[in-house]
C-alpha cells in the first residue's frame, strides 16, 4: 500500500468515526403494546425523525411497559434517565385537577370538543412541563366510552346498586352519582373480578372491551363517548437542546404530525374496535338521549366540584374552553 493509499483510508476511518460520534441515540419509553394505535403513532414520529434528520438521530423505542412502567414514565424522561416518553395524563391528576378535567363527563364527549379542550389546556401544560425541565411534543387522544353490562341500558335507571369497575376517582364520582356500587380495579384484574361476582359492569373503552374479550361477560356496550382522556409524548429538554437547531425542529415538527396521526388513528381504532364487540355478539347501541342528559347534570355538578378544587390559572383555563363552545 503506497503512501497516498494509506493516507486515503486513514481519512475514510476517520471520517466514519466521525459519523459514528455525530450519531445521536435517544431511548424512549411507552406502556403500550405494539399492536395499539399508540404505538403505531409512535413508530411514524420515530420514522419522521429519523428520515428528517438523515439518520442522525436514531430513537430505540421500548413499548408495553418492558423498560419502564406507564406511571414512572415521566420521572424518567424529567430526570434524563430515557429522552423520550409517553405518557397518560390522568395518572397525575392527584398533582393537580387539570390532569383530569377531560374526565369531567361530558364535558368534552367527542373528538372536536376534545381537540377544543386541548388548545386551551397547551399554554398551561407547556408551562408546567416547561418548569420541570420537560417539552410536551404530542397530545393523543383515547377514543371514546361506554358502558358493559348484562342487561340493556335505556335511561340508566338500570345501574342502581350493580357493581362497575371503574379505573380512576373521576369515574368512581361518576358511577356513584349515576347509581352503581363502584370499584377501581387494574385492566389485569378485570376477568377475574367478574368471574368471581365482585363487579358486574364496567365503564371503559371498546378497545379495553377487545382486550380483556369483554363478550365472556357483557351482552351489551352502550357507547356514550363521555371522556376522551390524553396521553401525550415528552421530550427532556436538555437532550432536545444538544441537537442542532435544524433537528430540533424537525423532532418538533414531528410531534406536531405525531398529534394530527393520532387523532385520526384513535377514531379509526374506536370504530373497528366497537365493529369487534359486535362480530362477537355483543349487541353495541348508542346512548339514549336521557341517558346523556343524566352524564351531562353529573358533569355540571363534577365541574363545580372541579372548580372547588382547581388554582385560578386552572379555572381560566375551564372557562376559556367553555366559552370557545359558544
Amino acid at each position: 500500500m503506497n503512501a497516498i493509499t494509506r493516507l486515503g483510508a486513514a481519512l475514510a476511518l476517520t471520517c466514519l468515526a466521525s459519523a459514528a460520534q455525530a450519531e445521536t441515540k435517544w431511548v424512549m419509553a411507552s406502556g403500550y403494546p405494539e399492536d395499539s394505535f399508540f404505538t403505531k403513532t409512535i413508530r411514524q414520529f420515530i420514522a419522521d425523525v429519523e428520515a428528517g434528520t438523515n439518520g442522525e438521530v436514531k430513537i430505540d423505542l421500548r413499548p408495553n411497559g418492558e423498560l419502564i412502567k406507564l406511571d414512572a414514565i415521566r420521572r424518567a424522561v424529567q430526570s434524563g434517565q430515557i429522552q423520550l416518553g409517553e405518557i397518560r395524563f390522568g395518572v397525575y391528576g392527584n398533582e393537580s385537577p387539570m390532569y383530569i378535567l377531560d374526565s369531567v363527563p361530558n364535558l368534552a364527549n367527542d373528538y372536536q370538543a376534545e381537540k377544543r379542550l386541548t388548545d386551551v389546556q397547551k399554554p398551561w401544560f407547556d408551562k408546567e412541563f416547561g418548569a420541570s425541565g420537560m417539552t410536551i411534543l404530542s397530545y393523543l387522544p383515547w377514543p371514546g366510552q361506554g358502558f358493559y353490562t348484562k342487561f340493556p341500558v335505556t335511561d340508566g335507571s338500570e345501574f342502581k346498586d350493580v357493581k362497575l369497575r371503574i379505573y380512576s376517582p373521576a369515574t368512581q364520582r361518576m358511577g356513584e352519582l349515576l347509581g352503581f356500587e363502584t370499584t377501581i380495579l387494574p385492566f389485569a384484574e378485570i376477568p377475574q373480578a367478574f368471574s368471581t361476582g365482585l363487579i358486574e359492569a364496567m365503564f371503559t373503552s371498546a378497545q379495553t372491551g377487545v382486550d380483556i374479550q369483554a363478550w365472556d361477560y357483557a351482552s351489551h356496550f352502550t357507547y356514550t363517548g363521555t371522556m376522551f382522556n390524553k396521553n401525550a409524548i415528552i421530550v427532556n429538554n436538555r437532550a432536545l437542546s444538544r441537537l442542532p437547531e435544524e433537528m430540533q425542529q424537525v423532532v418538533i415538527a414531528a410531534g406536531e404530525k405525531a398529534t394530527e396521526t393520532a387523532w385520526a388513528l384513535s377514531e379509526q381504532a374506536g370504530e373497528a374496535q366497537v365493529k369487534a364487540l359486535s362480530k362477537r355478539g355483543i349487541t353495541v347501541t348508542p346512548a339514549s338521549p336521557e341517558l346523556q342528559e343524566k352524564l351531562s347534570k353529573i358533569g355540571e355538578q363534577m365541574a363545580e366540584e372541579w372548580r372547588a378544587e382547581a388554582s385560578s390559572d386552572e379555572v381560566e383555563v375551564l372557562d376559556a374552553y367553555l366559552a370557545s363552545g359558544n
